[in-house]
């Protein structure tokens, strides 16, 4: 049996004419239309001189045709290497570089500097626009729609994703055309999806969560998904009449709430809303099942690893808890220093073990090794704890955790101490450097401007609440958090903009 993913996804559908996407314009996309779209842009991929094994780089806004290239590149055997959008053409540099890709696929304002660098290594370029138009397209166009999927083991790459690299350079994630569809079978199963779900489709896909996730796990349960360019809460909401199920980033959730629109009557013929990709607070899981009556479904997922755990389809949706291990997958709380497993409710290192887990890092072979137990456990870098009920909590990134006067104080902690003071929207918990202390507890407050917080108040509310090495030394307001494009607050970011505070 072929194990390429594309053959996995494709090969047993029934019915040709079945919808799979749906465009904002109107625009419907059949299954047999997606076979037959990756057709053509496989046959002129390989016209290109693309070989199974080598890296086709993207940088592309969200189109139908950007996720055609991406069927149609795992569909020839190569490897697909999604991009932000975001990304400078010096950071760009690295990546191509690194990964050496055969084809750059980019925008068309892009081209004069990708073809510099593609120049350098030998890769050939092309275009495609946001609305799907461009070099390889128009390629396509022109090709026959009929192709014989290349051959692939389950343990063949499918794809590469490069890491934020926010401690250091970036690392190429390693995943494996088993590595996909295990984790794509078991979030249908464990998600309850049909062929009768309807999925709001308003994520990027450059990024696992929109990619790997919504896409191939709408297309594995012949689903159909409404596809939006971006993030618009009316539009969404508009959509909601029709649509069964949406998978957000928790920017998504907040942003909807402040909409009037939002409604147990609006949101009446969804069955399932997910997010991810980032924490999502417990007073927004909660002012969420107040105004709609759902309970949104968090998971927890890694580039390394896709998805890990995820709260429970049936029974308790816990908030500020990212649920329960996926089918399959094994998660342990370690000791950070020595990798001994700890008990029930105590905080360490997450590990996970399964068959979602990537192979390792890109040309990098001692820092995959580095990343592994001898047991096959990967080591997440994220600190958490399992309760008494097995739930998985996430506390924060190692890398994240603050050392003061010798103590452990972990952010996640303080946070949602703080989060709970009246008038506080968000805060965000980030060790700096102090002569005293090695690392003073800071935070980063973001409050409503009717609230009339100062720092006082703020600490004066947590005293009693907190060990004294874990209170904060200062608290700073500030109108929005930094925040990534997937909606993670970019704390080496806040790291960068006080590190000198204590200094002054």
């Amino acid at each position: 049996m072929n194990a390429n993913l594309f053959s996995r996804l494709f090969d047993d559908v029934r019915d040709l004419s079945r919808l799979a996407i749906e465009t904002a314009d109107g625009g419907r996309i059949s299954y047999g239309d997606l076979i037959e779209r990756s057709g053509r842009t496989a046959n002129y991929l390989i016209s290109r001189g693309v070989k199974p094994g080598d890296r086709v780089a993207v940088q592309v806004e969200k189109s139908v045709q950007a996720l055609v290239l991406y069927l149609a590149t795992v569909r020839s055997g190569a490897v697909f290497l999604p991009l932000n959008t975001a990304y400078t053409l010096n950071e760009i540099a690295y990546f191509v570089g690194d990964a050496e890709p055969s084809l750059i696929v980019c925008d068309p304002a892009k081209v004069d500097g990708i073809t510099t660098l593609a120049d350098g290594i030998g890769a050939k370029v092309d275009t495609l626009d946001p609305a799907g138009h461009g070099s390889i397209a128009d390629g396509a166009a022109g090709r026959q729609p009929e192709f014989a999927t290349v051959a692939r083991a389950g343990d063949d790459l499918a794809a590469i994703l490069y890491t934020s690299g926010t401690t250091g350079r970036s690392k190429g994630a390693m995943l494996s055309h088993d590595n996909l569809v295990s984790n794509s079978q078991t979030l249908v199963n464990f998600w309850r999806f049909t062929d009768k779900d309807v999925l709001i489709h308003a994520l990027p896909i450059y990024h696992t969560h929109g990619l790997f996730v919504a896409s191939n796990v709408t297309l594995f349960a012949r689903a159909s998904m409404i596809f939006l360019s971006k993030f618009d809460p009316n539009q969404v909401i508009d959509l909601m009449t029709r649509a069964t199920v949406m998978m957000g980033v928790p920017t998504f959730y907040t942003r909807l709430l402040q909409s009037p629109r939002l409604t147990r009557d609006a949101t009446k013929n969804m069955r399932l809303f997910i997010s991810g990709s980032a924490p999502l607070l417990a007073d927004t899981h909660r002012e969420w099942s107040a105004k709609t009556g759902h309970a949104v479904l968090e998971r927890y997922g890694m580039t390394e690893t896709n998805m890990n755990t995820s709260n429970p389809y049936d029974g308790d949706r816990v908030p500020g808890a990212v649920g329960l291990p996926l089918p399959g997958v094994s998660v342990r709380v370690t000791d950070p220093e020595n990798g001994t497993e700890l008990a029930r409710d105590t905080i360490g290192m997450i590990e996970v073990r399964g068959p979602n887990v990537f192979k390792g890092y890109w040309r990098m072979p001692e820092k995959t090794k580095s990343e592994f137990r001898d047991d096959g456990f990967f080591i997440t870098g994220d600190l958490g704890k399992i309760d008494d009920k097995g739930y998985v909590h996430i506390l924060g990134r190692g890398k994240d955790l603050v050392i003061s006067g010798g103590f452990n104080v972990y952010p996640k902690e303080v946070e949602s101490e703080i989060d709970a003071v009246p008038g506080v929207i968000e805060s965000a918990v980030i060790g700096v450097a102090h002569a005293d202390f090695g690392e003073g507890v800071t935070a980063v407050v973001v409050a409503d401007k009717a609230a009339a917080l100062s720092e006082d108040t703020i600490i004066h509310a947590l005293d009693g609440r907190l060990a004294k090495f874990k209170m904060p030394k200062r608290v700073i307001f500030v109108d929005d958090l930094p925040r990534n494009t997937m909606g993670k607050v970019q704390k080496n970011v806040l790291r960068d903009t006080y590190a000198n505070l204590y200094t002054k």
